[in-house]
């Protein structure tokens, strides 16, 4: 039996740690900052709406979890040559939402629409404003041609996603981030679940429950490691 959270009882989630490797963990019918912001902290993530009615939104919490070490991020030699040329003017929390509709309208080969829906959008772009969700965005003539979001809380970053329409675009800010990373203290990157993409630039699975206790020891405080209204002045 799936679990429909209370709508009064946004920070309640049942133990990740026994959902099946598929990793549903409830339902809902709405997110919310408060559930947002206590699901990432238990390693849960809202995932996609139900394609049949009631439309709740679907929470996971994946066996086994992509993650990237930051000491691990792998740069091939095309992407160590994007990175020498500066090709891209990198900005940071430049437009959070806008960022969010890019990803929201990538294509992606493997899925047939997008997860990142109107009300998503809403309460992600709250998240931002409270100063827990960022952005970081590849400009090229002014144009913003990649980037990727997501939460950042202690020292960890939850990836939510990423897009380019310009080659190397999103593999640049994933490479601003991991240096963001390293030089600010963050530990762990969520990437949710495996990509060869994301593979290919150092990203491991790892079991779940290895995960959840990740998390539990990087996220002492749920103020992030990192002063991001400052970060690019600093870093």
């Amino acid at each position: 039996m799936i679990t429909l959270l209370n709508e009064d009882e946004p920070k309640w989630f049942p133990n990740p740690i026994e959902a099946d490797d598929e990793g549903l963990v409830a339902v809902s019918e709405k997110l919310g900052t408060d559930r947002l912001i206590e699901a990432y902290i238990h390693g849960i993530f809202p995932w996609m709406k139900m394609d049949y009615a009631p439309h709740f939104w679907c929470w996971f919490s994946p066996n086994p979890r992509m993650v990237l070490f930051p000491n691990k991020f792998k740069t091939s030699k095309s992407l160590q040559r994007v990175l020498k040329n500066k090709k891209f003017e990198i900005r940071i929390n430049q437009g959070f939402t806008e960022t969010m509709k890019a990803c929201a309208h990538a294509k992606r080969p493997d899925q047939e629409a997008t997860w990142i829906e109107k009300d998503m959008i809403e309460d992600y772009t709250k998240l931002h404003e409270l100063g827990v969700a960022h952005s970081v965005e590849a400009f090229l003539d002014e144009k913003r041609v990649g980037g990727l979001y997501g939460l950042a809380l202690g020292r960890v970053f939850c990836g939510e996603s990423m897009f380019h329409t310009q080659a190397d675009a999103s593999k640049v800010c994933l490479a601003h981030l991991v240096e963001i990373a390293k030089a600010h203290g963050i530990s762990l990157i969520d990437c949710q679940v495996h990509t060869p993409h994301l593979e290919s630039m150092g990203a491991q699975e790892i079991a779940r429950s290895d995960y959840l206790k990740l998390l539990q020891d990087s996220i002492i405080s749920t103020e992030s490691v990192v002063d991001w209204p400052n970060i690019w002045h600093s870093s």
